[in-house]
């Protein structure tokens, strides 16, 4: 009864302490990041969950309180507690309580009969979901390895164009060098033709002058012949052919 008169006198007592208290309120606007933001790593959401009991007291709370209070330490707060507000009327019992209370049996009668076949296509499609992901990933690493090797491949290639331009400028200059020395041959070729063309007319006047000089003695020497000497040649002729056969004969 006293706690429902203190209930009951609560408002009452705010209403009246709402202007003085009004008056000194400081309004302080805390930032949400109050830390600096960092570049570390976000850590792995956990693939399960920690450990309860009864379906939803965390197993820290109990080990929290076992070095205080003994092992039914968290037990017999639950139930001062509970008995605490039943005495003092802060919890009532009536209709609702009665229907929360066969809800609450549906629900942990639905969870112990169907909880384990609901989490495993849960964690089904979960796996699902995240094999997925591993594949796009897996394949976004390897789109970016081969793009790497690519850009590596292409930097060689880069890196082996000053040795192409060097071989490039070599055959350049070995072409130009072979055209230059057959032009040269060629040179060569077209003045020893033009020299052997007047070596050889040279020859032939040489050779046509010498003939017209022999000719021109022969005439010469051909007319300074009289017929008397042509007879006693033709004698002299006959007895040397005559004093060979002789001796010829002899000889035999």
């Amino acid at each position: 009864m006293l706690s429902r008169l203190v209930l009951s006198a609560a408002p009452a007592l705010l209403r009246s302490l709402r202007p003085a208290a009004s008056v000194g309120v400081l309004h302080v606007v805390r930032p949400i990041h109050t830390s600096q933001q960092r570049s570390a790593p976000v850590p792995p959401l956990p693939e399960k969950g920690g450990e309860v009991r009864h379906g939803l007291i965390p197993e820290e709370f109990f080990q929290f309180l076992y070095p205080k209070t003994g092992v039914t330490g968290p037990y017999m707060l639950g139930t001062g507690l509970l008995l605490y507000f039943l005495s003092k009327e802060i919890y009532v019992v009536n209709h609702e309580t009665v229907a929360a209370a066969c809800i609450l049996s549906v629900i942990i009668y639905g969870i112990k009969k169907y909880g384990a076949d609901v989490a495993a296509f849960a964690d089904k499609l979960n796996e699902e979901k995240i094999a997925k992901v591993t594949a796009i990933k897996n394949n976004a690493i390897k789109d970016l390895e081969a793009a790497i090797e690519q850009e590596k491949k292409e930097q060689w290639r880069a890196e082996g164009r000053s040795y192409l331009f060097d071989a490039k400028r070599n055959n350049i200059a070995m072409l130009l060098e072979a055209n230059y020395r057959e032009r040269l041959l060629t040179v060569y070729n077209e003045v020893k033709k033009r020299l052997d063309y007047q070596v050889a007319m040279q020859n032939l006047k040489h050779q046509k002058e010498q003939d017209h000089m022999i000719q021109w003695v022969e005439k010469n020497v051909v007319q300074s012949i009289t017929p008397q000497q042509q007879k006693e040649s033709i004698a002299k002729c006959i007895s040397d052919l005559k004093a060979l056969s002789k001796s010829a004969q002899v000889a035999v």
